[in-house]
């Protein structure tokens, strides 16, 4: 049971059933982590903008997938690991693939270097080295991809932050996070 009122129709206000509405025509269905941030419509607002413009950037949807598998492991979210293992395989991530990405790297040599620096952002709070720079812009990523790469993090460690504090009820297959 989740820590954090889970909204729904039922408990909804005006704007949060606008909010919830908008994210099921859009999704088809409405995630519980979503159902969990429109307890604040500004901060559901505010994900759904960071979320939409992190869309539209260079990353293709196959590296975000693997970013977020790896952070996912990485900070023991089991809501955002069972989600995005359900986005991955959507997105064409095969098993052996999600495996890597919860290891912390990829099958895809450049898609490696991305899931690599994800992780270091999040092990070192964002003190990455300049070689690890360097590593990321000779793997083919420019300076844009290198701060889509930031963005990803950064909302992705809100996602896990918000799954692992409110304890929402996973609606996706779960899978465990690994010891």
């Amino acid at each position: 049971m989740s820590r954090i009122a889970v909204i729904d129709r039922h408990t909804a206000d005006t704007e949060q059933q606008q909010l919830l509405d908008a994210i099921q025509r859009e999704l088809g269905s409405v995630p519980n982590f979503l159902k969990v941030f429109a307890n604040s419509p500004a901060a559901l607002r505010a994900f759904l903008g960071l979320h939409g413009i992190a869309k539209e950037g260079s990353l293709d949807l196959q590296t975000r997938e693997r970013i977020a598998l790896a952070l996912a492991q990485q900070n023991a979210c089991e809501y955002c690991l069972s989600a995005h293992t359900a986005l991955g395989r959507n997105a064409g991530l095969n098993g052996d693939e999600i495996a890597a990405n919860r290891a912390g790297t990829s099958q895809d040599a450049k898609a490696a270097i991305a899931v690599k620096f994800a992780r270091s952002l999040v092990e070192h709070q964002g003190e990455v080295t300049s070689a690890e720079i360097v590593e990321v812009r000779e793997a083919g990523f420019s300076d844009a991809d290198i701060v889509e790469i930031i963005t990803h993090v950064g909302m992705n460690l809100l996602t896990n932050i918000l799954g692992k504090a409110s304890r929402v009820e996973i609606d996706f297959p779960k899978v465990a996070v690994a010891a």
